[in-house]
């Protein structure tokens, strides 16, 4: 951390100058046009940047006010998945995705938790279709279309599908000092396990995409360079590991509501 930034910290944190506040707000701006266009990519053209910006502002405020410069944490890793998680708020506030499409998008993660819990194993794209009675080429349009929906992180809460159910995110439960509910922690570790189960099960592919989107930070056709893929087809393939995590979450989301 720089001079500067530390001191602005101080400022802040432990002699409240508002100043120091929004001169903070300005040095980690970047953060928000980084997230807000990395999120972007995925959307249709009926979300702007500027609205994800806007809603990025905010959880970079709520950041600021909840972190602690005292602790040997980077406030950027600190801060972007809160900037994230508030874009996203954001977008399901808007309620931007058709209901015909989420019902569609609901159906087929159901689908491919059933199927994946019968066979032990990821589906394919044929015994996808075959189970919910359709083509491979219209299951193929139908991932297409729900690729602007994928947009969940790892590190984003589990929801319910009433937008007032009270939502509690992983890594808000992790950094709570204040929590002392042994059964909380315990379904925690459950769902943290079973996310590493059903990455562990993705096919290889997708399994490659959530890695080098999540976990190294690669935008879709940065990874379709390094998979020497086109970006559509790691789009697909991102969309695809999205709908098979959500189904093997959707077990466990009542945990975390």
């Amino acid at each position: 951390m720089g001079n500067d930034t530390g001191r602005l910290w101080v400022q802040y944190k432990e002699k409240n100058e508002i100043g120091a506040r929004d001169e903070l707000i300005l040095h980690y701006a970047h953060i928000v046009k980084y997230a807000a266009n990395r999120l972007a990519i995925n959307l249709s053209t009926a979300v702007e940047t500027d609205e994800l910006i806007s809603y990025g502002i905010e959880g970079l405020m709520d950041a600021i006010e909840k972190y602690d410069h005292k602790r040997n944490i980077k406030f950027e890793t600190y801060a972007i998945t809160r900037i994230r998680g508030s874009m996203i708020d954001g977008l399901r506030t808007m309620d931007w995705v058709p209901v015909s499409l989420r019902q569609k998008g609901k159906e087929l993660e159901k689908t491919y938790a059933v199927l994946e819990g019968r066979l032990e194993r990821a589906a394919t794209d044929q015994e996808v279709a075959l189970e919910l009675g359709t083509s491979i080429e219209e299951l193929a349009v139908l991932v297409k279309e729900l690729a602007a929906t994928a947009i969940i992180s790892l590190d984003d809460f589990i929801h319910g599908d009433d937008v007032n159910d009270k939502k509690k995110r992983i890594i808000d439960l992790l950094e709570d000092e204040n929590a002392n509910n042994a059964m909380e922690l315990v379904e925690l570790h459950e769902v943290k396990n079973l996310l590493v189960k059903s990455i562990t099960r993705l096919p290889d592919k997708e399994k490659k995409v959530v890695y080098l989107y999540y976990y190294e930070g690669l935008t879709l056709k940065e990874i379709g360079i390094v998979l020497k893929l086109s970006e559509s087809r790691i789009s697909q393939l991102h969309t695809k590991a999205i709908l098979r995590l959500r189904g093997s979450l959707s077990k466990k989301k009542h945990l975390l509501i």
